[in-house]
């Protein structure tokens, strides 16, 4: 099946909220995702596409001292392990470097261990920072130049 990376538009939106279980799992993180995000950066804020339905999304930005942050990425309950998040991160990292951007940011939780693993793989180190989310909210916080070089 063809996949399609695009930009966000407000109809995706809705949809990746209403299959947020699909990529979330049993995590309610629907109050990240945040449909300024996609009005104000809608250029680093993409979707994977397929003939089904959304197979993956990312939300970023890129911020004034040039890094492209990502806010988010998640990929469907059924996509995971095919390469489709190594390719929408690519394709976030590319768009994020016609904006100028020269390193990439992301953040997660210290547990999240998926998330972690991930991101090693595309070649970010991970350092967990104290307090980062507020007092006693620790978080693995990721940073790596670009171009981010991965296939």
């Amino acid at each position: 099946m063809e996949i399609h990376i695009a930009p966000v538009g407000v109809a995706d939106f809705h949809q990746v909220l209403t299959d947020h279980a699909r990529y979330w799992g049993e995590r309610d993180l629907r109050s990240l995702h945040l449909l300024a995000l996609v009005q104000a950066f809608g250029s680093t804020c993409l979707v994977a596409r397929a003939e089904d339905g959304i197979r993956a999304h990312i939300f970023g930005f890129v911020t004034p001292d040039g890094t492209g942050y990502v806010h988010l990425a998640a990929t469907r309950d059924d996509a995971r392990g095919t390469g489709l998040g190594r390719r929408l991160y690519t394709a976030f990292a590319e768009a994020a470097e016609r904006q100028g951007a020269q390193r990439l940011k992301a953040i997660t939780s210290t547990g999240n261990s998926g998330s972690i693993a991930f991101h090693r793989s595309l070649g970010f180190p991970a350092k967990v920072v104290d307090d980062y989310n507020g007092p006693g909210l620790a978080m693995a916080v990721f940073h790596r130049d670009l171009p981010l070089g991965v296939s």
